[in-house]
């Protein structure tokens, strides 16, 4: 699948950039605690559109914020 890249999840920067604790974000974002480890530890195969909306409405962030495209390596096209 990294033929056509990757998106990595920067919850772990955004929740350093916002000085909150990951308990605080998991109280607010009614997320489980272990979700919120999964996102920053970019452990998600499937991205929930719900999630992500608590997640940018309680960090104050846009989407681009919080995902990054990592486009294929060159050297993997065939």
């Amino acid at each position: 699948m990294e033929e056509y890249g990757t998106i990595r999840i920067k919850l772990e920067e955004l929740i350093e950039q916002a000085g909150i604790s990951k308990n605080k974000l998991s109280h607010k974002a009614e997320m489980q605690r272990s979700q919120i480890n999964n996102y920053c530890n970019n452990k998600i195969t499937r991205l929930d559109t719900e999630v992500l909306a608590r997640i940018c409405t309680v960090l104050n962030c846009s989407i681009s914020d919080l995902l990054e495209f990592i486009p294929p390596d060159d050297n993997t096209k065939a």
